[in-house]
């Protein structure tokens, strides 16, 4: 990874959905969201991003999205801004009983 690249973490369960990687590497650029990230790994892994988001392109309520360790919920969601060498983290909940 080079200075100013994204570093994009996944979970097992969404690995293979991305080539079998569990960390992937996005140019940095001025602007970025959330949302242009999400745009950019759905066009290298179509199933990860429907496995992320909706068919309205929201992030679906079961995905989580962190930034840098803090929740896009709690931020501008998928307007949050993605600085370059920022680490985001890609969740999916977990549901047991």
């Amino acid at each position: 990874m080079t200075a100013g690249e994204i570093r994009v973490l996944l979970p097992d369960v969404l690995a293979p959905a991305a080539g079998g990687t569990r960390e992937l590497s996005v140019p940095g650029t001025a602007g970025l969201t959330v949302g242009s990230l999400l745009d950019g790994l759905g066009s290298r892994f179509p199933v990860l991003e429907r496995r992320i988001r909706d068919e309205t392109g929201t992030v679906r309520r079961f995905v989580n999205i962190y930034v840098d360790g803090q929740d896009i919920r709690g931020l501008d969601r998928q307007h949050s801004a993605v600085s370059p060498g920022a680490e985001v983290m890609i969740l999916q909940s977990i549901a047991g009983g």
